[in-house]
């Protein structure tokens, strides 16, 4: 019998749309990948690949049986409601994890080398050493301690900085300081020199980096968030940038993306602005990942472990 094809439904550019329906069919030379437009009967499908679909589109597919995205989020994904009660499968990309632990290491470096300093002090022309600070002597938080987390907290546990990590649910890794809940929240982050946020978004991290978290903080401290914008109460960072209280914030998530011009980030000098690529996802080596899940499907009839809807990851 003849496989149904396969559903791609993004808003992603043509061209760029274009690009991954090539790879997926290059990794799966055997299925058919139809995107939105291409697709002329709804019955009998029963995979969506997906990234940001159109609201509503994917409840048309009556015989749909899970969702596989394109990103490792999937919380705007879960906005839409008429989703159908289905397993969506979030990506999990080994690659993924390492650039973003790669992005993560560059930038807790910098801060460790005092590169903003001296990077101000050329401005000025001032010619000023700064005495260098033992890793060991670094207290590092990460809070999110997924694949993303255990990777980033492992590469800068290996340069020899005194890791911490924070998660819902407890966990044990080797060289990391791991606490949980909403007690181990506090003593995380108390006198940490460089705060990580990680977290996937959801009702219970929504705003989390605010001033009660900052306050904890060590004085001159870091903030790197490579989550999601929604994680940063704004207005909270600027006060403590201002009062000296956090040193440096390096950003790569924003509330609004693109980073609206008139955006105070952009100009503010003890900030580092970047355009959302801490860990951009590879169109290559997620559509091997997504070819195995598809290849283990038709196999077995086994779903990928899906996302827990009701935690949002």
């Amino acid at each position: 019998m003849q496989k149904a094809p396969i559903l791609l439904a993004t808003r992603l550019s043509p061209k760029v749309e274009a690009q991954w329906q090539k790879n997926l069919q290059a990794m799966m030379p055997e299925e058919n990948i139809l995107t939105l437009n291409q697709i002329q009967v709804r019955r009998g499908i029963e995979m969506a690949l997906v990234a940001n679909p159109p609201s509503g589109v994917l409840g048309d597919f009556p015989d749909l049986k899970w969702i596989q995205s394109l990103w490792a989020g999937v919380e705007n994904l879960l906005t839409d409601k008429t989703l159908p009660e289905i397993p969506i499968c979030r990506l999990i990309d080994p690659d993924l994890a390492q650039a973003m632990a790669e992005t993560v290491t560059a930038a807790v470096m910098a801060f460790h080398r005092d590169f903003d300093l001296y990077k101000s002090q050329q401005q000025q022309k001032s010619w000023l050493q700064h005495p260098p600070v033992f890793a060991r002597n670094r207290h590092v938080t990460i809070l999110g301690l997924g694949e993303m987390g255990r990777a980033s907290a492992a590469m800068l546990a290996a340069l020899g900085f005194s890791i911490h990590g924070w998660s819902r649910s407890p966990q044990n890794l080797q060289d990391v300081t791991c606490y949980h809940g909403e007690d181990g929240l506090r003593q995380s982050v108390d006198q940490a020199n460089i705060l990580v946020n990680l977290l996937p978004l959801t009702e219970q991290t929504y705003a989390i980096l605010n001033r009660d978290i900052f306050q904890h903080l060590a004085p001159d401290a870091c903030l790197i968030n490579f989550g999601r914008g929604a994680h940063l109460v704004e207005d909270d960072l600027l006060d403590y940038l201002e009062q000296g209280k956090i040193r440096h914030a390096f950003l790569d998530v924003f509330a609004k993306e693109p980073l609206p011009i008139e955006h105070l980030f952009w100009s503010h000098p003890k900030i580092t602005v970047f355009p959302h690529i801490a860990a951009m996802t590879n169109p290559v080596s997620a559509s091997k990942v997504i070819a195995q899940n598809i290849y283990r499907y038709r196999q077995t009839g086994v779903i990928p472990v899906s996302c827990n809807r009701v935690l949002g990851y």
